[in-house]
């Protein structure tokens, strides 16, 4: 995984991951890197510091190291050029946009993923297991659930509500 700033035509960067350098090409040439704050597809680089990590330390071990000490938070970012003023109507923009970006994520889900409803937790640990056929599939869980098939290791992710409100 590779770690870029990115500066759209507006001037808003933001942190984004890719796969590798090629996938950052692909997914920029196909407009699929959008700006969190407007929504602009014309986007590129932007400068950004290199990470280097101490003497004799690998990649994989730096990250690692940086995971361990961070305690696996994430942490997501994205700033005008610090020179202009953020309105209310560049707030209101940007909340439009998430909950846009949110809707569209769910119907993607609801199209290509099998609905399981309250046994998604059962059939997520199925699928982990290879005891059940693995498909994309969503549902409903409880808060501990959720964190008893995190601590499991199964990947998952929520799915924004249906009303602006649930997002």
């Amino acid at each position: 995984m590779i770690l870029f700033d990115i500066k759209c035509s507006d001037g808003h960067v933001f942190e984004a991951w890719f796969q590798n350098n090629e996938a950052y090409e692909e997914q920029i040439d196909s407009d699929l890197v959008e700006c969190p704050l407007c929504g602009c597809t014309k986007t590129a680089k932007s400068l950004m510091s290199p990470n280097i990590s101490a003497k004799g330390e690998t990649i994989n071990e730096a990250y690692q190291s940086k995971q361990d000490s961070e305690d696996h938070k994430v942490t997501v970012s994205a700033h005008s050029d610090s020179s202009k003023q953020v309105s209310a109507d560049d707030v209101k923009r940007a909340l439009d946009h998430m909950h846009n970006t949110m809707s569209k994520f769910r119907r993607q889900v609801e199209k290509s993923c099998e609905y399981v409803g309250d046994d998604f937790a059962d059939e997520a640990r199925k699928i982990h297991a290879g005891e059940g056929e693995k498909r994309g599939i969503y549902g409903e869980t409880t808060i501990r659930e959720t964190e008893e098939l995190l601590e499991e290791g199964i990947d998952i992710l929520p799915v924004p509500g249906l009303n602006k409100l649930d997002s």
